[in-house]
Order: structure tokens, then sequence, then C-alpha cells
């Protein structure tokens, strides 16, 4: 049984050896119909023999000439940190200390998550060839890459030469960062991209910064007259909120935040959105701090300000996952209480479904409201929206609307009754979260709010 395995092991780009190529067993289908053919006419063994070590011979010729297995070397060459639903490219390099050209093709052991195709093909020649694949993670975390399984053809293609290379590596899968870096590029741009804009403060608050272009929607009042007659065009004051606010993110881990959405579950959306808003925040000179729960606290982040804590976050939450737990919300306010004691945003990822049906946490959140802002925001329920939409052909599918707008009718009374008592409650497309979150989060600072 071992060594049916072993040999197993060898067909499946598993283990050291050689093996036959298609070509060679068509040959050696074609010769041994050849030699059943005429030994029927009566050809003599001796000739039959001869002609059978004549075809071994050439194909065992044929097998030395290509490299041997200790004349190969690999590396594979690879960024140590990837984002999630990005095609990311990975290099191997293989060095043929020989002098004969092969053809190669080779499996990765990359992780089951990472989309890619294999085998991959190519003809390596002597000294080091670069061949390049393409990967699409899937799931965020941390994972290890520690074999290359290679395959080698002979001159003529009758044998296949395996070599695996044990290569240890480790990549970092971290969440989507591509509306982040949207944001750094140009934040006006990005936030009417996406059909919102940057809310503009009231004449005479906040910090002058610079002269730009006029876009619709900005304050008429702002226009800068002696450059738009020097430059031809409309330019207008930007003015800036004061630096230096607090604004404390947290995301909800628990089960609820484990939909399956169009593209990953609530919890990748809302680490994404998180990582935006962070941007924005620690652009904006803030003081930023991230919290990830469920019912306990799976991770925390102290304050600070400038970009480069943008990494830390990263490093500290990329790898978290769902629980099966309920989220215990009181408990994450309390714990951030007895550390931030300065007058702070709190901005919370969660279902708003599950959260307005928590009356503790509301009214407990409701005490906390009094030194800090506090603001909620979630997915919108699609499933939800469609069955409002659709048209009651029979009578499940009546009962099916009426439930969904009676649900959607009792959110809205729940919102609007604490969004009268200062506790904001949103809920956005999936595609819509992060510039949502930001936008909201501009809105409270041009406000005077924090």
């Amino acid at each position: 049984m071992k060594l049916f395995k072993n040999w197993w092991g060898r067909f499946l780009f598993q283990d050291r050896g050689i093996v036959p190529t298609f070509k060679l067993l068509f040959i050696l289908l074609i010769s041994g119909l050849l030699i059943t053919g005429l030994s029927l006419l009566g050809a003599s063994w001796i000739f039959i023999g001869f002609l059978n070590a004549v075809i071994l011979l050439i194909s065992l010729v044929d097998l030395f000439f290509s490299p041997n297995r200790n004349q190969l070397d690999a590396k594979r060459v690879m960024p140590k940190e990837m984002e999630r639903y990005a095609n990311q490219t990975i290099t191997v390099e293989i060095n043929n200390y020989s002098k004969f050209s092969c053809e190669i093709r080779f499996v990765d052991g990359i992780p089951t998550s990472f989309q890619t195709i294999f085998p991959v093909n190519y003809k390596i020649t002597t000294g080091i060839n670069g061949i390049n694949y393409q990967v699409f993670p899937l799931v965020r975390g941390k994972y290890g890459l520690e074999k290359l399984y290679v395959r080698y053809k002979s001159l003529y293609g009758l044998w296949e030469k395996q070599i695996t290379f044990k290569i240890e590596e480790t990549v970092k899968v971290i969440p989507n960062l591509t509306e982040a870096k949207q944001y750094l590029a140009s934040s006006q741009r990005y936030l009417l991209h996406e059909g919102l804009k940057i809310r503009k403060q009231k004449s005479g608050v906040g910090e002058f910064a610079k002269v730009r272009n006029y876009v619709v929607g900005d304050d008429p009042r702002k226009i800068n007259w002696r450059q738009s007659a020097k430059l031809q065009e409309v330019m207008t004051n930007d003015y800036e909120p004061e630096h230096g606010k607090y604004v404390t993110i947290l995301i909800d881990c628990g089960r609820m935040m484990g939909v399956e959405l169009q593209h990953g579950n609530r919890l990748e959306k809302a680490m994404e959105a998180a990582i935006t808003l962070a941007a924005a925040a620690l652009k904006n000179g803030d003081y930023v701090s991230v919290v990830a729960f469920s019912k306990g606290i799976k991770a925390y982040v102290p304050p600070a300000k400038g970009l480069d804590h943008l990494d830390v976050i990263l490093k500290s939450i990329y790898h978290i996952q769902v629980d099966a737990s309920e989220s215990d919300y009181v408990n994450v306010v309390q714990y951030l209480q007895t550390l931030q004691k300065k007058r702070s945003l709190f901005l919370l990822f969660s279902d708003v479904h599950t959260f307005i049906h928590e009356d503790r946490t509301l009214l407990f959140i409701k005490r906390v409201r009094k030194k800090h802002l506090f603001m909620m925001i979630g997915i919108e329920d699609e499933l939800l929206k469609e069955r409002i939409k659709i048209y009651p052909e029979t009578q499940v599918i009546a009962m099916e609307k009426t439930m969904a707008q009676k649900e959607v009718q009792f959110k809205k009374q729940q919102v609007l009754k604490w969004d009268n008592q200062g506790i904001i409650m949103l809920e956005a497309p999936e595609d819509k979260l992060a510039v949502t979150a930001v936008s909201h989060y501009i809105n409270q600072l041009n406000r005077g709010l924090l």
C-alpha cells in the first residue's frame, strides 16, 4: 500500500521520479501493434527482440538529453501582502545550470482560497528563467506556501522528470484597499464619483487650506474672485475643519456579519469601509482608534495620527473572521469608555436590524451620547428590497411582500425614534458603504459637532 501511494504521488505532482509522457506511450502502442503484426507474419523472435531493444535504447538516450535534477534550482518572488479581490503576480525563477533547454510545467503550493490556473507551461533555457502567473485571493488571513512541484520533459518529449522544491514563504491577505487609495488620491473626486459631495462648512468655520477649482455644491460666497480672474476659471477657497479630533471605529464581528453578499460577506465590506474611513480621518489629521469585537474584544488599536498609523491598523485586524456568537455591544462601549476619556466620534459598523432590537444597548448608548457622538452604519438587505418590489402573483408571494413591508416600516420607525435622541443609524448598499461612512464623518466635522 505504501509503495502504491508513492507511485500515485508521483503521478499527482507530489514526489520525485521519472514518468513516461503520452508521446512515449503512443509510440509504444504503435510499436506494439507493429510487432504483433510482424509476429503474425512469421518474423523471427530475434528480430522482434532487436526492435524492442532499439525502441528502449532510443527512449533512454532521449532521457539523458535533459537536465539532471541537481542542475535545476527554483525561487519564488512574491509580495508579502496581497489585497483581497485583487489580481496579484507571483514570479517563479528557475535557474537551469545545464546546457539543455526543456519544456517544464509546474504547480505551486498556494492556498486553495487563491484562484489561479495550474499547471503553468513554459520552455526554459540555460540560465535564470522568470515565469509569472496570476492569483486572485478570496479570503483574508495569513497563509504559508511550502512546495513547488515541477515536471520537465526530455529532448524529444518521451519522458518527464519530476522534482519538488521546498520554498517556504508567508503571505498576508489584507482587506481590499481600492477605495482607500481612491480617497487618498483625491477625496473630492472620490465622493463626487460616488454621487455624493464633501459637505461644506458654514461660512467662516474651519481653517483655510487652499484654492481649488469650483465644483457644483460649493458655497458661492467662498469664490476667490481674484484667482478666478487671473486663471480665467472659477476658483474657490477651501476650508478644512480643525484637526486633532478623535474617531473610534467599531467593527462588529458577530454572527450576523457573516451574511453573504455579492462579493464576500458583511464583515469584509465593513472592514474595507472602516479602513477607508480610517484613511480619511488620518489624512485629515485626526486621531483614529479601532476596535473589532463580538462577544468579547478581538482586537484594539489605540488612537494615533498620521497615515503611518493605517499600516498599524491593517496589521492588527486583517486576519479577523466572523464569530458564531452574538455581539455584546454594551461590553465594547464600556470598554471604550475606560480608555477614551476625550470626546470622540464612535462609528459602529454592524447590522441595523440586529442593533435596533437591543433595547438595553440603545438605552446605554443614550447615556454615552451625552459625552460622545455615536453613529451606526450597516448594509442594506437586498433580499428585503427585492421582496418589496415583487408583484404579488400568489398568496404566498403577497404574504412575503407584506411581511417585508412591515419589517421595513418597523425599521424606519425605530431609526427615526433613536435619531431624535441623537443616535444616528444609517444603511447603505454594499458598494456605497465606504463612501457613505466617509461622507457622514466629514459632515459631523463640518457641522462642528465633534
